[in-house]
């Protein structure tokens, strides 16, 4: 598919990606229209911005991008928290908070490293 076989946090933000759009499908067949959408943008802009970093013209922009994903992260982890407490829809929502758990820790340790080695 593209992606380099070492680079980890490529692979587990579009593999996030596509869970999050079988998420935001699932909503809709539970007739909630108005947070998934807000979910599947921030969910599946994580990768994205990701893609971006790896093609970044310096250590600064590489960083600002990675910065961008782990924001839309975080907003991604605020949506799945909504849902859990909101109970708008019947989907199990704690394998994704551990997945978005683990895509903020490793977008902060990968942008931790790279500011000290900036």
């Amino acid at each position: 598919m593209g992606f380099k076989e070492d680079n980890l946090i490529q692979i587990k933000t579009f593999d996030f990606a596509l869970r999050i759009i079988q998420f935001y499908t699932e909503c809709k067949s539970q007739n909630e229209f108005i947070l998934s959408k807000q979910i599947l943008r921030s969910g599946t802009s994580i990768g994205a911005n990701v893609e971006e970093a790896i093609a970044a013209q310096s250590k600064k922009d590489f960083i600002s991008k990675l910065s961008i994903a782990n924001k839309e992260a975080r907003e991604t982890r605020y949506w799945l928290k909504l849902y859990h407490s909101s109970n708008l829809v019947q989907i199990e929502i704690n394998s994704y908070l551990k997945d978005i758990e683990m895509i903020i820790n490793i977008l902060t340790k990968i942008i931790k490293t790279s500011s000290e080695n900036l």
